[in-house]
């Protein structure tokens, strides 16, 4: 029983031993021992090996996934992220010196954050915002945790202090950061109750410009007073018995006209 209680003792620490060493492990990247990355490296730099490069790419993408998804919920998908910290791991692998004597992980979360936060400055923002204002605002934004022991919503003044900047900078920061994600027109505006967005319709001007046109060389094969009629018909909206007042003719007569006029501008239009 000694025996076995020993044995039990001796097998139980190691057990205790792999557990705390592989706790903290979880929390970090996972990313391949430095001997494969090196064995790797000098295979594709010294020896030209393009596989030995595509096994680097592959082997490092868990990092790559890990370091975009610190920047999701910032106007991008994940998966694009993922496309362009893929770029910063390539350039970080072609660039990459052996003689250095520094880690491939190490030499490669600079080139790939570099590359993320390129794309989200570049392509995110609705209008192009100076970096130095986008500095600014992560001065702020990394304010917030410290700020917190205020128990109520810090100040800008509060805040540039704590970032070290002027109120009018983070003033015009803190505007800037609209541009980040622009209201929509069709949203509500200053409370007034009216929408910013002009809803499409058929402009008018367009098809009486088109009704112009065609008609043209129709109006030009009729007389004077022909036009005239249907220009008080169509044009005015009058009613027969109010144009045979106006040119002096009886209403059978303006009525005759009207029609004849109609004839000769549908027989010149389809000769067209």
């Amino acid at each position: 029983m000694a025996v076995m209680g020993a044995a039990v003792r001796g097998t139980a620490r190691p057990t205790i031993g792999v557990g705390r060493r592989l706790g903290p492990s979880l929390t970090r990247p996972c990313v391949p021992g430095s001997r494969t990355s090196r064995a790797l490296l000098i295979e594709y730099h010294r020896r030209g090996n393009r596989q030995a490069r595509e096994r680097l790419i592959q082997q490092y993408m868990p990092l790559v996934k890990r370091l975009a998804r610190r920047y999701a919920g910032r106007g991008e998908q994940v998966e694009d992220l993922v496309q362009v910290g893929s770029i910063g791991l390539i350039n970080a692998i072609d660039r990459f010196d052996l003689d250095r004597g520094v880690e491939l992980s190490s030499f490669a979360i600079p080139s790939i954050v570099g590359e993320i936060k390129r794309h989200l400055r570049d392509r995110v923002w609705a209008i192009r915002i100076p970096r130095r204002l986008q500095e600014v605002n992560a001065s702020l934004s990394a304010t917030a945790p410290r700020l917190a022991a205020l128990e109520r919503p810090a100040t800008v003044a509060e805040m540039a202090r704590e970032a070290g900047v002027g109120r009018a900078e983070a003033l015009e920061a803190l505007a800037a950061l609209k541009a980040h994600e622009p209201i929509s027109l069709s949203q509500q505006a200053n409370g007034n109750g009216l929408v910013l967005e002009l809803r499409g319709e058929t402009e008018q001007g367009y098809e009486t410009g088109e009704d112009r046109a065609v008609l043209a060389k129709g109006f030009r094969a009729l007389d004077q007073r022909e036009r005239r009629l249907l220009h008080l018909a169509f044009f005015e909206g009058m009613s027969q018995y109010r144009i045979a007042d106006e040119v002096g003719l009886s209403q059978i007569h303006v009525s005759r006209l009207t029609r004849r006029a109609l004839d000769k501008l549908r027989a010149e239009i389809g000769s067209a």
